[in-house]
């Protein structure tokens, strides 16, 4: 059986990453124009564009509006353990936008509240460099907003201490329109997200906080500890 010809996107993707991988670009350099590029590969401007798009959904090379594609430099790795645990880097920067607005929709579920119920949101970004580099959306109730930590991981200072259930769902999926353009990374590139309640003693919703991390620099670790005590026991 002949083996399948590269096509042309795939061609120059392949070549380009070969340029980064052994130096020849570097991180933070500028590529050439799309037009450049395309005359020097002689392809037109879509195929070559279709290119990038490839090296751009695996984290490779970043495209700035305005300015151009420039090549990424490695990216840092975030480990989620679970239970809002996510190492704090004092390497990356942390921004936070703090806004008032009523429980709707999703939020209603989430922190079981009556609808338009007053919230406090927290986005918190992290950066690296001038880099985006993951997102935090942080909801609680406006009576318990001045008592929250502004920084990451997202949780309320004694959570743990006074949370009988601590609720998190894991998703892999693609980014919104918005989180794509915040965390300026493409539409194709799945991220994970993380959502988690804490709760009270008594069942209150204390807040709710949703976890963007791009998956090509996230990862997720989990411990179960055996109840094999407990079941001895019972037997």
């Amino acid at each position: 059986m002949t083996p399948a010809v590269p096509s042309r996107r795939h061609a120059i993707a392949a070549e380009l990453r070969a340029q980064i991988s052994t130096g020849n670009l570097k991180a933070g350099e500028r590529l050439p124009s799309e037009t450049q590029l395309a005359t020097h590969y002689k392809v037109s401007t879509p195929t070559l564009r279709n290119a990038l798009a490839l090296l751009q959904a695996e984290g490779v090379i970043e495209k700035v509006h305005g300015k151009g594609n420039f090549i990424r430099p490695p990216l840092r790795r975030i480990t989620y353990a679970g239970g809002g645990r996510t190492p704090f880097d004092p390497a990356l920067q942390v921004s936070i936008r703090t806004t008032n607005l009523g429980a709707r929709g999703h939020l209603r579920a989430l922190l079981r509240v009556s609808s338009n119920s007053p919230l406090t949101e927290f986005l918190c970004i992290t950066h690296e460099g001038q880099s985006p580099h993951s997102l935090a959306r942080i909801y609680v109730p406006r009576d318990l907003a001045p008592a929250v930590q502004l920084g990451l991981p997202p949780r309320l200072p004694g959570v743990e201490a006074i949370s009988t259930k601590f609720r998190e769902t894991v998703t892999a999926r693609l980014p919104t329109p918005e989180e794509a353009t915040t965390l300026r990374i493409s539409s194709t590139l799945a991220v994970l997200s993380i959502t988690s309640v804490a709760a009270d003693a008594t069942g209150r919703v204390l807040q709710a906080a949703i976890l963007v991390l791009p998956g090509d620099r996230a990862d997720a670790v989990f411990t179960t500890h055996p109840m094999t005590e407990e079941r001895e026991t019972e037997g």
